[in-house]
Order: C-alpha cells, then structure tokens, then sequence
C-alpha cells in the first residue's frame, strides 16, 4: 500500500526543499552550518507543515550523521536515557560528528524529561534538534534553552505552495500518470493555511475523489471545497484542522458566543490538545479581547493556566470550560491591546526621546546638580494623589494612546480620566 502523498513527496535533499530560506538560502545560518559541518543544537520552532522535520532528516543525511528521532507525545526519561546510551556509542566511533537526536513536539515534554538531555546536549554527546509549535521561552527549561540556539519557521508563502504543487503533479509516481488539469488555485491554496502537508493531503483527497468521474481531473475552486466539505472527517483526522478549530474557538470567545466557545474546545480536548495550551489561549484571550472591560478576566484565565498545571487532565477540563464560559460571556474591550501597539509604534519611530530631566533619578550629588529629578512632584502631596505633570518625552507631549471603549468599567476609568486630564480626555 502507498504511503499518504505528503510522505511520498517528503525532500531527501536541500535542492528539494521549498521554503525557510532566511535560514537555508546560501550564507544562512543553517545553510552554513551544513556546509561546514559545524552543527550546534538548535529548536525549531513554527507552525505545522512548514517542514520542521523534514529539514532535521535533510540536515543528518547531509553531514552523515547518525540520526535518533523521539516523539514527545509516546515518550519518557526511559526512552531519553536509552538513546543517550546509543548515541554515546555511536559518538566513539564515528568520525562524521556526534548523533543528531530530534524530538519532536518538544514542548510536550515535561521538566523531568527535558532534564535528562541536559548532560549529554552539553557534552556534545548528541546534537540535539528540537521541534515545536510553541514559544520555546515558555515551553523549554532556562538551562536546555540556554544550549540551544532558537531558528523561527515561517508559514509558506503563495510562491512556495505553487512550488510544491507543481512538483506533486509533475514526479510524484500516481499524480503523474494521471490526466489533472489545474484551473484555479486559490481555494487550495487558501484552506492550505502555508501548511505544506495540507497541502498535499487536500490535493489527493480532491483527485481521489474524481477517479473515473472526471477527464481530466479538475482543480479549481469549487472542486476543492465540495470535496473538503464532503471529506471534514478524513481532512480532519489526522489532525490537519488543528489551527483551524482554535481559530474558530478564539473567535467563539471573542464573539461572545459561549456555547460555540466550549463546543471547539470540547473539539480540541477530545482530539488530544494539550490543556495548558487552551489555558494559554484563554490568557491571551483575558487580555486582549476582555481587557479592562472586565479586568477580573485575566485573573480567572491566570488562576486557570495554574489549575490546569497542577491537576492535569481529565479533570482539568472542568476549570477550562468555567474560564471559557466566563470570558466568551464577559463585556468586551481591545484599548489595552490598541494603547500599547500605538505606544510600540511610537517608540519605534524615535528611540532617542529623552526621559524629562524632573522625571529622571537623581541618586548621586553630581545628577542631583545637574537638575536630575529638579521639578518632580510627587502626586501623594497633592489633593487628590494627583498633579498636573507631563510624564512623556517632550516630542510625544499629549498623545493619547490608551482611548477607553463603552463599557462599565471603562466608563469609571474614562470619568477619572476626564477630572485629571481634561485637555486629553474631553467629556
């Protein structure tokens, strides 16, 4: 039995790659790397289907080296130690390099497992090569982090999935022989998310739906999203809509459709999501879609993350299904989220505002008589713990980048705004 198309079309070589070219493109670091043999541990770290994998097993046949691969979802510090012990085997004799060890889903490890590599990444033992679709900083230990150099993955661009496509119809070994006529792409394109295994899956699910129904085999617009619509649960299966269904749930809360919100959890649950990545969401949800529409948000969705960690699955599902109904039916406001992109923006545009001399410390005699601090009121000896101060940098004088939004909460802050700063804030 063939394997699936995107394993048949997997590179075995860099020529064959398609995409990351700011890591791979000749002078890049990992392109460097591969030329000169000198490979450090690194993670990968991207969305899926961008080739994570696929560039671990090109990097190891490239240098000949010998090539250990661990899952973190099927794995323990059984598994970790009992590579370790090969892979210093292998190091002894081996005048290619020390074993490359690639884990997949690295986040998925937990402290214990991660520390077990410690000792053999910093001896050089194994070259480890990490992947992971979640922000290392988060997900990795301080001490492997610390070994490890982080190379950031991106979605494939239009061009690349063209790329991929082409090649699919024109050496796979089945779409080859067959008569496929191409007429539109955006469809596929647009449900392939930058992902190249989606890709792929979709294009065989569309020709395989059309075996003797159709000369040619068509591809276009329609085609593609009837067969998608008529195949949800093999597109689905092998977890290929990950990205879409918490997409769908992040906008279930932020629409404040509660029901909908526990409904693509539920989804993301029974599919074998790791929880601490909905808590995650529902963090980021607390702070950037509720807000200070309602502040005690993000303290459920902070308790929440905590809950969550400490007692796991399956009763972990109870805590994430309370946030998720509190935060879909809470009021909702983006002015945080807005105030500091405005604020990013301006900081950006002049890093050399300087700090107001009554604004800055003044802990020696030398700064005291240079006028450092010379001016600054302090609010507390004010009537109403509040003075009349400019706070920003003279070229930023009166902007305004926190507007509050109709809500209230908000209505209470934007009315202790006004009494303060009537000039900014006008009723």
């Amino acid at each position: 039995m063939l394997p699936p198309l995107p394993e048949r079309m997997r590179p075995q070589k860099l020529s064959e790659y398609v995409g990351q070219q700011h890591l791979v493109g000749p002078g890049c670091i990992l392109r460097n790397m591969m030329d000169s043999g000198n490979l450090s541990s690194f993670i990968l770290w991207g969305p899926p289907g961008v080739g994570k994998t696929t560039l671990a097993r090109i990097i190891a046949g490239t240098l000949d080296r010998e090539f250990y691969t661990l899952s973190a979802v099927s794995s323990g510090v059984k598994d970790v130690r009992e590579v370790i012990d090969a892979a210093k085997g292998k190091s002894l004799f081996s005048g290619s390099g020390a074993p490359i060890l690639f884990i997949d889903e690295i986040h998925r490890f937990n402290k214990a497992q991660q520390d077990a590599l410690l000792g053999a990444v910093e001896a050089g033992t194994v070259v480890l090569i990490g992947a992971t679709t979640e922000n290392p900083s988060f997900e990795v230990i301080t001490p492997l982090l610390s070994r490890c150099q982080v190379f950031v993955l991106k979605s494939l661009e239009v061009s690349d999935l063209q790329q991929l496509l082409d090649r699919a119809l024109r050496e796979d070994e089945v779409l080859k022989e067959r008569k496929i006529e191409v007429r539109e792409t955006d469809a596929i394109f647009r449900h392939s998310g930058g992902d190249a295994r989606k890709l792929l899956n979709i294009l065989e699910i569309v020709v395989d739906a059309q075996l003797g129904k159709a000369d040619p085999i068509v591809i276009d617009n329609r085609t593609v999203t009837e067969c998608l619509q008529e195949n949800v649960a093999i597109y689905d299966k092998g977890g290929e809509m990950h990205y879409d269904i918490i997409s769908a749930f992040i906008k279930s809360v932020r629409g404040s459709d509660p029901n909908a919100a526990v409904y693509w959890m539920a989804r993301m649950l029974d599919g074998g999501e790791d929880p601490l990545f909905i808590a995650r969401r529902l963090c980021i949800l607390a702070a950037e879609d509720i807000g200070l529409a309602n502040p005690n948000a993000l303290l459920l969705a902070d308790a929440t993350f905590r809950i969550v960690h400490s007692i796991g699955m399956p009763e972990a599902r109870i805590p994430l299904s309370e946030c998720a109904v509190y935060l879909a039916s809470s009021p909702k406001s983006n002015s945080a989220y807005l105030a500091i992109d405005k604020a990013l923006a301006a900081a950006k545009s002049d890093q050399t505002a300087a700090v107001p001399l009554y604004l800055r410390n003044a802990p020696t005699k030398l700064m005291e008589d240079l006028g450092y601090a010379d001016g600054y009121k302090y609010a507390h000896d004010y009537p109403g713990h509040f003075t009349d101060l400019e706070f920003l940098p003279e070229k930023f004088s009166g902007s305004v980048f926190y507007e509050p939004q109709p809500n209230a909460q908000e209505d209470r802050l934007k009315a202790y705004l006004e009494h303060c700063w009537p000039k900014y804030y006008k009723k």
